[in-house]
């Protein structure tokens, strides 16, 4: 570890079998239920590569663990529904449980980063223990923290930084006693958090409002169903709610309206398929059916307004033109995120 800046190096890692099988290429599931470490150790490292994932974005999803990363190489943005951070190398940002999330580049030519994946509980024992009472719960119930930058300029952000990098560290060579040492310095890590969070003398109401519990399962929803019709009062009785209160839903929390998701949902699947290599490519008419759309022109006319090109035009054009005209259409992709 880099003691002055709080970066991570790959080269401070001297089994690079382990760090490749740690490695994750994308986020493509919204909610992620996948095995963070094993159920008695539920504590995992990644060495992420944004330039490996989809158009340098990781999409909107969240998970029931916390997460913290820290920046190595260049820089990203990372969004919940209210707030936004740019974090450098050197700097971290932390994540809470169940929040929605999404990543992006902000550098052309690289960003990389670490991030630790863990289930507080396992720091604190079982359910009800003095333990989790004292010390998670008022993190869990803390409504306005939902994402927490730490750009090293406090001590105590040092110390922080500290403690997490060491976690990392431990967890990538895996040492024997890793699970141990990771607990210890997570332990470490969340004694200096509680104790800098305001947090309420009373309880007050979760984190994840109902508003964004509602808006997740209206978008479990539309990733299952985005290639059938879907209209508005489906995507408002898949969360029990009316239509007028699911778009309010979505106002609140995405700042934009259920139809609008959709459509930007579908395009941005469209995208994918057209980046993909293929002997026998779809026709414009049949890829627009199997995204949802059952009129051609008006996926153009969609497709053109979100990304400012024709979908033949982005086929054509999958790599990057010398005289960057493509360069336009691949920017316009973060409005679909």
């Amino acid at each position: 570890m880099n003691a002055t800046d709080n970066t991570l190096l790959e080269k401070d890692f001297p089994a690079p079998s382990v760090q490749e099988k740690n490695k994750i290429e994308t986020y493509d599931n919204l909610y992620e239920k996948k095995n963070f470490g094993t159920l008695d150790y539920p504590v995992s490292a990644y060495f992420l590569d944004l330039h490996k994932s989809y158009m340098n974005w990781i999409r909107w999803h969240w998970h029931e663990e916390m997460e913290v990363l820290i920046i190595q190489e260049g820089a990203a943005e990372i969004f919940t529904d209210d707030t936004s951070y740019v974090i450098r190398p050197g700097q971290g940002v932390i994540i809470n449980q169940n929040v929605m999330h999404c990543i992006h580049s902000l550098d052309e030519k690289n960003c990389t980063f670490y991030t630790i994946v863990f289930h507080p509980d396992y720091l604190f024992g079982h359910k009800r223990s003095y333990l989790q009472t004292q010390y998670l719960l008022p993190v869990q119930n803390y409504q306005l923290f939902k994402m927490f930058l730490l750009d090293g300029k406090d001590p105590w952000h040092k110390r922080m930084l500290s403690s997490l990098n060491d976690a990392i560290s431990v967890n990538m060579t895996q040492s024997f006693g890793y699970e141990l040492a990771a607990k210890g310095y997570l332990c470490h890590f969340w004694a200096d958090l509680i104790s800098r969070l305001p947090l309420p003398q009373k309880q007050t109401s979760p984190h994840v409002s109902l508003d964004e519990q509602r808006v997740k399962q209206a978008m479990l929803y539309i990733r299952t169903h985005y290639a059938e019709p879907i209209a508005l009062e489906d995507i408002a009785d898949s969360i029990h709610v009316s239509k007028s209160e699911c778009c309010r839903c979505f106002a609140r929390t995405l700042q934009m309206t259920p139809f609008e998701y959709l459509m930007k949902y579908r395009i941005f699947e469209a995208t994918k398929k057209l980046m993909m290599p293929s002997t026998d490519p779809l026709s414009i008419a049949d890829l627009a059916s199997s995204v949802g759309f059952n009129n051609t022109s008006y996926f153009n006319k969609l497709f053109k307004k979100f990304l400012g090109c024709t979908p033949t035009y982005y086929r054509t054009h999958k790599v990057l033109s010398k005289d960057g005209d493509f360069v336009d259409c691949f920017d316009n992709l973060h409005h679909l995120l």
